[in-house]
């Protein structure tokens, strides 16, 4: 496995991974501090993305912020 699969974000394109690390987001617990609407609002995000972590978060026992 390369060095970089081992973040939660390796399946993602590289602009969404970008936008994340711009963020200083850098685990899923940290994006769960987010709504899905700031989530969106990141500059390289979009809807593929959105699915792919809604499922990681689940997977993971979490979830966005809610309102």
């Amino acid at each position: 496995m390369k060095k970089e699969d081992k973040s939660p974000f390796h399946k993602l394109a590289k602009p969404a991974q970008r936008a994340l690390a711009n963020a200083n987001i850098q685990t899923l617990e940290q994006l769960s501090q987010l709504t899905e609407t700031e989530f969106m609002k990141l500059h390289g995000i979009g809807k593929n993305a959105l699915g792919t972590l809604k499922e990681d978060l689940k997977k993971a026992g979490l979830s966005f912020k809610q309102k």
